[in-house]
């Protein structure tokens, strides 16, 4: 075993190469200079476990056989086993002798990620190393993202459901989700801003064969529309300014995994025939390229818009529709699931105690009763702001409900867009306050689009992020 990585490269990635002749780890490790990596060899499958403890790998390149005369493979895919029993999101490229491609694509089939071929091109070896360090840094954003999500709803160490409630709605919701999990039939989820669609999504995988693979988010609406083709899809070096690498989309580095796509509504028109050929053929092409990828992936989509607008062929795809839609749910609001309303402002506001190290305050009656009262356009996240919200600002021995907001709360659900709420409101138009005239454009333009954030940011001229720190600030 050797234990002296590559000179001058400490901070680069990690790539362990086990293979049984040394000529062929002395010229790994030359051709893998340009990396920047760690790079560690050892010469036999027994030698990794130790190897593997001292250097988590970021990638293995894996030799099929190792005994004289064995060309089975047998003990390459023993091994190959063994590593992502340990870790299913570890990247493993296989590298096969004699150009045994048969060996190679049996080791994919098993779950290794790609392969090279000994005697190997140095371009060729680079860039599926490379392509292995995306996916292995796209696994570990999704699992980070999954961490940041789990703190929030406060249950960091939960192995069950992030879905919070026991009112008949949310039991029929968690009976459809049980029953469509285990299946690979592509689910699309309706429901307003705020209901619970990520999370959903997450219980679809989490209950699926799926869940030790990764759980890709893509947030479509957040996507600038010359960046949507990219980050699905992928691009070839080249394809355009700026693309100085290949690099893989998140369709592919979901690969065994689930691809969330949420805010499916927003996908532009010209992208929508790529997706739905995704999802016909199971390959992807990236930008710039010409070869195909197969992937195998459960696509979960989800929208805030009414079944209406999809059913629109001006604006989506029908064809597309009948793609995502194989199995329909529907998130129910928190308007139709007051029983809930008071736990989950009891959980979250334990959460945030925890958080800013704050002491547990009573919630009293009171303000129970006008928690449950409220009519919450913004559904749980509006809920859970205004419980953050109250572990910040309160000084009391108790919870008021100046600390919630909860005017905000009790604005009536948007009505459908008119000539009457798209006109400036009259007191916008005679305020010289800042802070007022800001706070009623914003409530108009999320009238105007039925609290669809992207639209109403998109003609605010901000981001997502940008309009969600102004509606927190005002209180919406």
């Amino acid at each position: 075993m050797d234990t002296m990585p590559n000179a001058s490269t400490e901070a680069g990635p990690v790539v362990v190469w086990v293979d049984d002749d040394p000529d062929v780890l002395f010229a790994a490790r030359m051709a893998l200079a340009p990396l920047q990596a760690r790079v560690w060899t050892a010469n036999h499958p027994r030698e990794l476990q130790a190897l593997l403890a001292e250097h988590p790998a970021d990638v293995v390149v894996l030799d099929l056989n190792f005994s004289r005369g064995a060309t089975d493979g047998a003990e390459g895919f023993a091994c190959l086993s063994e590593l992502l029993q340990a870790d299913p999101s570890l990247p493993v490229v296989v590298a096969s002798a004699y150009g045994d491609v048969e060996r190679a694509v049996e080791a994919m089939r098993r779950g290794a990620v790609d392969f090279v071929t000994k005697p190997w091109t140095e371009q060729r070896l680079l860039a599926t190393l490379r392509s292995a360090l995306r996916l292995r840094a796209s696994h570990r954003r999704a699992a980070a993202e999954s961490a940041r999500l789990s703190v929030l709803t406060g249950a960091p160490e939960r192995a069950g459901s992030d879905l919070l409630g026991e009112s008949a709605p949310m039991q029929r919701l968690r009976e459809l989700l049980a029953r469509a999990a285990p299946t690979d039939a592509n689910v699309l989820l309706l429901g307003e801003n705020g209901t619970g669609k990520e999370l959903a999504a997450r219980e679809l995988h989490r209950l699926s064969r799926r869940a030790a693979r990764p759980f890709v988010s893509i947030d479509v609406g957040a996507l600038s529309a010359n960046l949507i083709d990219s980050e699905l899809f992928g691009h070839k070096r080249g394809a355009f300014t700026d693309a100085r690498s290949d690099r893989i989309g998140r369709l592919q580095a979901a690969e065994g995994g689930t691809v969330f796509l949420d805010e499916i509504a927003n996908l532009p028109l010209s992208l929508q025939p790529k997706l739905l050929t995704v999802l016909e053929q199971r390959c992807v092409v990236p930008v710039g390229g010409n070869a195909a990828t197969p992937i195998d992936v459960r696509v979960i989509a989800a929208t805030n818009q009414p079944r209406e607008r999809l059913l629109d062929e001006s604006s989506f795809r029908r064809d597309l529709l009948y793609r995502l839609n194989t199995i329909e749910i529907e998130l129910p609001p928190l308007r139709e699931r007051r029983d809930d309303i008071v736990a989950l402002a009891q959980h979250y506001l334990r959460a945030y105690e925890r958080k800013y190290d704050r002491p547990p305050k009573p919630l009293p009656d009171a303000v129970a009763a006008a928690l449950r009262a409220g009519a919450w356009p913004g559904n749980v996240r509006a809920l859970r702001h205004a419980a953050e919200r109250a572990v910040v600002l309160n000084t009391g021995e108790a919870y008021g409900t100046d600390d919630f907001a909860l005017g905000a709360a009790a604005v009536p659900s948007p009505p459908a867009a008119s000539a009457e709420t798209t006109a400036p409101p009259a007191a916008a138009a005679g305020s010289m306050n800042l802070q007022q005239a800001e706070r009623q454009l914003i409530e108009q333009a999320l009238r105007r689009h039925q609290f669809n954030i992207a639209l109403a940011a998109r003609e605010l001229g901000l981001s997502r992020g940008a309009l969600y720190r102004r509606m927190e600030k005002h209180g919406l």
